[in-house]
């Protein structure tokens, strides 16, 4: 298992690499200028040069890309050039929320799509074909027509939730849980219908090997052989559909956190490119991939724990 581990952090160093240099490419193709923006249009031009110099825009993309590669190298992200704060502490302000969504979501679409993947496949044709269809509207449905929807119903005219906004969870958790409902169910609901569709065909296989023959013949009751036995037997790929489940919520949170204005890593990173503010791009671009390298590490201790073989590998 360590050394599987190893390799997947060795190779994530490439990524990070790599993704930091298309993002930092395709923000240069972004209309704007980020030293006529701070200075306006009533600044010299001997103003601008100065500022384009001080920002290094005068550059060649490539030694701009240097420059940056270095800081990280050293652990500095740099500072936000619209605000000048630092882009870890801003990171380190929003990724809560963030974090919340995508957790949040994760877990909610795996206890639902688990829990009724399970029961279509152990209740007949019909709820099969119901889930076939959950699934399919799932997929089809973009999360926030969804997130939308749930404002009008539940904000709106029942009211029962608040329609944007966020709370400090150290300022009230129970402002905070009310808060993150609606923003979660919105995020999930496409994660359900995957982990469902997954979780049935999973289970209707496994129902249907030898050893789950023997044990029926050996008298286990249904419901341990269902969820103890059966159950374990499917997690690799039910584990595989949520940790891929889990990696979409990650992009997903910057259309919810837009729609229901919530202060998490989407909203920053759609305010910095349209500012133009390479370093906070840049730098929210990072911690998505990590967070999506953490998945991915996840997924393996998990398969680990689910199929001992893959420890000795």
């Amino acid at each position: 298992m360590f050394p599987i581990l190893l390799r997947r952090l060795a190779l994530s160093v490439p990524l990070l690499l790599v993704v930091s240099a298309i993002t930092f490419l395709l923000e240069s193709f972004v209309p704007g200028n980020p030293a006529r923006t701070l200075l306006g249009l009533n600044a010299t031009p001997e103003q601008y040069a100065a500022l384009r110099s001080a920002l290094h825009l005068d550059e060649p993309i490539v030694t701009q890309y240097w420059i940056y590669l270095r800081g990280v190298l050293h652990g500095d992200l740099g500072s936000s050039l619209f605000t000048d704060e630092s882009v870890l502490g801003l990171i380190g302000q929003r990724l809560p929320v963030t974090l919340a969504l995508v957790i949040g979501a994760t877990g909610l679409a795996s206890l639902v799509g688990v829990l009724l993947g399970v029961y279509s496949a152990t209740r007949g044709r019909v709820s099969r074909r119901v889930v076939d269809v959950v699934s399919l509207l799932g997929g089809a449905l973009p999360n926030f027509w969804i997130a939308l929807l749930l404002v009008a119903l539940f904000a709106v005219k029942l009211t029962l939730f608040p329609a944007t906004g966020y709370t400090p969870f150290a300022q009230s958790p129970g402002q905070w849980a009310n808060g993150l409902v609606l923003p979660v169910v919105a995020l999930s609901i496409g994660g359900v219908a995957m982990i469902a569709k997954v979780t049935r065909d999973a289970m209707l296989t496994t129902l249907g090997l030898d050893y789950v023959r023997t044990l029926r013949a050996s008298g286990v009751s249904p419901a341990s052989i269902v969820w103890k036995h059966a159950l374990r037997g499917c997690g690799l790929p039910v584990v595989t559909t949520i940790g891929l489940t889990m990696i979409a919520f990650i992009p997903g949170t910057i259309l919810i956190e837009n729609v229901f204005t919530l202060p998490g890593l989407g909203t920053t990173v759609v305010d910095a490119t349209n500012q133009h503010d390479l370093p906070v791009v840049q730098g929210v671009a990072l911690t998505f991939t990590v967070m999506v390298i953490v998945v991915n590490v996840l997924v393996d201790v998990l398969y680990g724990l689910l199929n001992p073989k893959v420890r000795t590998q």
